[in-house]
């Protein structure tokens, strides 16, 4: 017997957010696979949230940061990354998600999710052109860091457990890595 995963576009995808079928489900689009998000552990919510506040902080009026929201890429995905450090104003996000060319980087939060997010949504990132990817591993309190785009694949990973990072779309700006994952 031969099983056939049903493919979904971002359109149908939308039609169903419209009807309401997916409501009472956490979910994001993924390669046109519409995948389940585990449920947001303590320590995820609460490093998020406080990363989203310190980074609004340093950025100020220079971009938006979105928490758990809805980015359209190119490669039939609507993924929800914990933080979109996109362009501003928001107000365009009214018509539509941020696409690729609105991302300045991503960020995600692991602590169940890590596989998923080194493996399938590292991939999907790149294949969209995103040019910047962190992960926040929980486990080993670090922040990995995917760069240097070529061909749509990430180049460069480089790990950090301490000192300070300066997105490549804000070389002036300086973020301390530990405030990150400690509060």
């Amino acid at each position: 017997m031969t099983v056939t995963t049903a493919k979904w576009t971002i359109e149908e995808y939308h039609q169903l957010v419209e009807t309401g079928i997916l409501d009472d489900k956490r979910v994001e689009l993924l390669q046109g696979i519409i995948v389940d998000m585990p449920p947001e552990g303590m320590p995820h919510a609460v490093y998020c949230t406080e990363s989203v506040s310190y980074l609004r902080q340093l950025l100020g009026s220079r971009a938006a940061v979105r928490e758990a929201h809805p980015i359209t890429l190119p490669n039939d995905s609507e993924p929800e990354p914990d933080i979109a450090i996109v362009r501003v104003p928001s107000r365009q996000y009214l018509a539509h998600h941020p696409y690729p060319a609105d991302i300045f980087w991503l960020i995600e939060y692991a602590d169940s999710t890590l596989k998923k997010d080194l493996n399938d949504k590292k991939r999907v990132y790149a294949e969209a052109g995103i040019q910047e990817y962190w992960v926040v591993n929980l486990h080993a309190s670090e922040l990995i860091v995917f760069g240097d785009l070529v061909q749509n694949v990430y180049q460069s990973e480089t790990i950090l457990a301490a000192g300070n990072i300066s997105p490549r779309s804000f070389p002036d700006l300086q973020i301390d890595v530990s405030k990150l994952f400690t509060i």
